[in-house]
């Protein structure tokens, strides 16, 4: 029972080429960042990533992105990384935008074994009727586009069918976690954590505090360590500013 894992380089360490990643965080907060540069180093390539945006540049998933080491992204948020905008428009990156409370609950759901489920997010737009630009191909044309969703009708309103997202590996960061992989999300980096934990096979969770287990509160677990596979301690974390403003 006993997941701890000694550095992040040994947790990254069998992380093949070409699987799917769910990351967890939102811009820059509550990102694994200790070990996505331990995947930089790894060497991993061809990944497609699930995650609500691709880092910025020069950190976060955008470290792995600036290599070429990012083939596909399912997200919903892609500003603020020139790097992810310059890729996705020559051609170089395959992008599958999808609305952010879809996103989250397409990892919950992976996690749990649901399939599908409906929801009238995106109904009448193109995340319905397709033809959201996937891919490029560098010469301003569309080379792959999304294709129609399939939809059905409760209760007089129509929804739209998304798929649930069960990822190879996921990387998530907690506050707190035991040896037993039971977590816990501090403030704000209680976003795409949770829902990333659950929807990878293999979970691996950086964590700030390391305790024994009994030491948290079971009524605080947001994780419970069923989802979880590796725990690397990694001590205090600063969070990263995406744009910082000062007075003139």
């Amino acid at each position: 029972m006993d997941k701890v894992v000694a550095s992040a380089a040994e947790a990254v360490a069998d992380i093949p080429d070409g699987v799917t990643i769910a990351v967890g965080g939102f811009g820059l907060v509550g990102i694994p960042e200790i070990l996505i540069n331990a995947l930089l180093e790894q060497g991993a390539t061809d990944l497609e990533t699930v995650s609500n945006n691709c880092g910025t540049d020069g950190f976060g998933l955008g470290l792995l992105l600036e290599k070429g080491r990012i083939r596909r992204t399912i997200s919903s948020y892609v500003g603020a990384n020139k790097e992810f905008a310059r890729q996705y428009l020559s051609g170089e990156l395959e992008v599958e935008l999808t609305p952010q409370g879809t996103l989250a609950e397409r990892m919950r759901a992976g996690g749990a074994g649901i399939p599908a489920f409906f929801t009238p997010a995106g109904v009448g737009t193109a995340v319905e009727e397709g033809g959201l630009p996937l891919r490029y191909d560098g010469h301003g044309g569309i080379k792959l586009a999304s294709q129609p969703k399939e939809t059905r009708e409760f209760d007089g309103q129509t929804y739209v069918m998304e798929r649930g997202i069960a990822a190879d590996y996921a990387l998530v960061h907690a506050w707190k976690g035991d040896r037993h992989g039971n977590l816990v999300y501090r403030a704000s980096a209680r976003n795409f954590n949770p829902p990333a934990a659950a929807s990878g096979r293999v979970t691996i969770a950086q964590v700030e505090h390391l305790v024994e287990p009994g030491e948290l509160d079971p009524n605080e677990i947001h994780t419970p360590g069923i989802h979880v596979q590796r725990v690397v301690p990694v001590g205090k974390v600063e969070v990263g500013i995406e744009n910082r403003t000062v007075r003139s």
